[in-house]
């Protein structure tokens, strides 16, 4: 699954001029936790939240002070004082927005999040910004359905990616974990549609039953090859080997 998948298209964007106090107005009527900012031209410029709005109406200073601040006075960061100063948008977003593609994997809109400390993600597409994707959207995408699941391991996994017919195969999903059964040709081939599947969005786990007709992994000794010369022999003698971890 995409990010475009899961992303809201419909984007409440604000004007870098805009106040705060309007700001605070859109947030609570629109019932969301920030926008992205975008300028005149179309351009992102950054992103405002709640956050942002919230930080100026605190009269305590953000950063934590020691006992030298009590006898030297007060020290903020530049960035808490210009956001305790700040009146417009402009003054007190975040700047250079952190942005992701629509056709990245949602693994990664969910690693850059954390790794970033944010909630929201702008989402572009040939540098223009066509939505927005929030952790809310992550935790939704996260809690699919098995009918969901075992839609999109047959259609994108087994018949997309891997070119299989998926009616050769019985997958089925109980609860996010997915059972993998039938033939394939190869052990190889095994190996790659349970890893392709465990990456699957809402996938709790694979079980992977599957027997393949050929062990393409194993060595065969030179005595072997020189007894038999075929690939004939060996198929038959690894026909129905359970997949093994």
């Amino acid at each position: 699954m995409k990010v475009r998948d899961v992303m809201t298209s419909d984007v409440v964007s604000v004007a870098p001029g805009m106040r705060l106090q309007e700001l605070a107005r859109l947030l609570i009527d629109r019932r969301i936790s920030g926008a992205p900012v975008v300028g005149g031209d179309g351009e992102l410029l950054g992103v405002v939240s709640e956050t942002d709005v919230i930080a100026k109406q605190v009269s305590r200073p953000l950063s934590r002070r020691t006992p030298l601040d009590w006898l030297l006075g007060e020290r903020q960061r530049p960035w808490e004082e210009r956001r305790r100063a700040a009146t417009t948008v402009s003054q007190a977003m975040s700047a250079p927005p952190i942005t992701i593609e629509g056709d990245r994997p949602l693994r990664e809109a969910a690693a850059l999040m954390v790794d970033s400390g944010i909630n929201r993600l702008p989402v572009l597409e040939a540098r223009h910004l066509v939505g927005i994707v929030t952790r809310a959207d992550l935790v939704r995408a996260y809690l699919r359905s098995d009918e969901d699941i075992l839609r999109t391991v047959r259609e994108e996994v087994v018949r997309r990616t891997m070119w299989l017919d998926p009616d050769d195969l019985q997958v089925e999903v109980r609860e996010g974990l997915v059972r993998l059964a039938g033939s394939v040709d190869r052990r190889s081939t095994a190996t790659i549609l349970e890893k392709l599947t465990g990456l699957v969005e809402g996938v709790e786990g694979v079980a992977n039953s599957l027997i393949w007709e050929f062990d393409d992994r194993a060595p065969v000794p030179p005595s072997i090859v020189e007894a038999e010369p075929s690939a004939a022999s060996l198929t038959a003698r690894d026909r129905h080997r359970p997949i093994s971890g």
